[in-house]
Formats: C-alpha cells, structure tokens, sequence
C-alpha cells in the first residue's frame, strides 16, 4: 500500500512539472492570437481572436520565410560541422595515448568556463581584417571548436568504445578513417545526436554574434529579425505579432528534438562490448 501511494504521488509530481514546463509555451501560443492591449492589461490561458492582425503585422516588419531560410543556412552547417570534428576529435583524445593529450584537454576544460562574449570585440576585429563582417562564415566555421562538446563525446567514448574493437579492425586491415566512420561513429551516435540537439538550437536561437555581424536586412537570421518589431513605435500594438513570430521560430527546434529526442534516452543507457 506504501509502494503504490509512493508511486501516485511520484506521478503527480512528475505531471505537475511537466505542465509548469509546457506553461511558458502554451501563454507564447495563447499571447499569439491576442492583440496587444489584452496582453498588457489582462492576463489570460485562453486564446484571443486577434492571430489575423498579428500576422499581418509580423510580415509588414518581417519577411518571415527569408529569415527562417537564412537561420537554416547558419544553424544546419553549423550544427554537421559541430558533430562531426568534435567527435573525430574526442574519439583521438579518447582512444590514442599521445604526447600533450593531458595538456589539451585541461585546456578545454578552462576555455568551457570562459565566457564567449569576453572574445566578442577581438573577434570582430579579426572578421573585419578577414573582410567576413555581414557573411555567414564566422558564424558557422567557429562551430568547428566546440569545447563542451568535445569534452562530453571523449566521456562517452570512454564509457562506451572498447578498444577490443578497434584491434580487431587493424587486424583486418581497416585503415584509423575507416574504422572511425564504419565503427566508431555508429556506436558515438546516441551522444552525437545529443549534442547534435542542443547545437542546433544554439546556432538557431543565436542572437548577439548575428546581430553584430550582419549589417545587410536581407540576411538577417529569424531571431534577428524579430527583433526588429522591439524597435518599432508601437511597441503595444506589436506585442502579439512579437509572441507570434517567436512562436514560429520555436516550430523547427521542437520538430528536431521530437525526431531525436530518443537519441537522448538511448545515449544516458549506450553501451558497448566490455573489456
């Protein structure tokens, strides 16, 4: 009887927090359809009736699909860059003893507690002498160094490759690329699909390296984008429009994390062969 009381309460916790973490979306879709007066004088869980106007508003400052296809330029590139040289390079710190390897990876885990704005003005710097400002190469080369990332993918190689695999792959004559890609990476893909995730929705809701290096309108990210409607006059009148854009901005980011979500499950239980 303990056990089953024990169990009930678990679940309603469990769905008391699920709904506290759907709330905030839920109130961004509802102040989608409300017009801006309601949003700042009246709280309210129910739809409004004013989605028409907010659309209306929302593409007379914003051109919406160019946005969403400039923020596809950046984040998908990014993103395969991102998962593809932080694995190749957390499987080399993980699986081969080398001279300096110890050094390298105490040095990615200092440059994971600086903060990037602290590089922000010598960065643009170096863009502007590279001739790259209001280009979308720095904001998608740069993604090729990702500490964290590299520092979590050599944790799960570690606990998940066995390098009895790897013999066996020399033995047979495998070249260290092919065994990488026809081995390694299968067994690295619940944590590369992970990081994959939270890469992706970082390169797709950055906002200040954007906002900094892009001067032309036309090749704004979404984010940028629709922060124009926060520098319009009226600000009231555009608060729905505001809520509806960042309402469909969110769409690709919970499409990726519904097709990949399980990745996250099957990467806290990967295994592999034990030594």
């Amino acid at each position: 009887m303990a056990t089953k009381i024990k169990k009930v309460v678990l679940y309603i916790a469990l769905i008391v927090l699920a709904l506290g973490c759907l709330l905030p979306f839920w109130l961004m879709i509802v102040n989608s359809t409300r017009s801006g007066v309601e949003i700042t004088h009246a709280f309210s869980f129910l739809p409004g009736h004013s989605l028409k106007d907010n659309w209306v508003v929302l593409f007379a400052y914003v051109n919406l699909f160019t946005g969403f296809f400039n923020s596809i330029k950046v984040a998908v590139p990014a993103t395969l860059l991102t998962a593809y040289f932080s694995a190749i390079t957390a499987y080399a710190m993980a699986m081969y003893e080398w001279k300096g390897n110890s050094l390298l990876f105490k040095v990615i885990v200092v440059f994971m507690m600086i903060p990037a704005q602290l590089s922000l003005i010598g960065f643009y710097n170096l863009c502007q002498k590279l001739r790259l400002v209001d280009s979308y190469v720095p904001l998608i080369v740069p993604a090729i160094a990702a500490p964290g990332i590299v520092f979590f993918l050599r944790q799960y190689v570690k606990s998940t490759l066995s390098k009895a695999l790897l013999e066996a792959a020399r033995i047979d004559g495998a070249s260290e690329l092919h065994t990488f890609h026809k081995i390694v990476l299968p067994i690295m893909a619940p944590g590369i699909a992970t990081m994959s995730i939270g890469a992706f929705i970082g390169n797709w809701n950055s906002y200040l390296m954007p906002l900094i290096l892009l001067n032309t309108p036309r090749k704004m990210t979404l984010p940028v984008m629709i922060s124009t409607l926060n520098a319009a006059t009226d600000l009231q009148k555009n608060q729905g429009a505001i809520y509806l854009g960042v309402a469909i901005s969110v769409v690709p980011i919970m499409i990726v994390f519904a097709f990949c979500s399980r990745y996250i499950i099957s990467s806290i239980s990967a295994g592999s062969v034990k030594e």
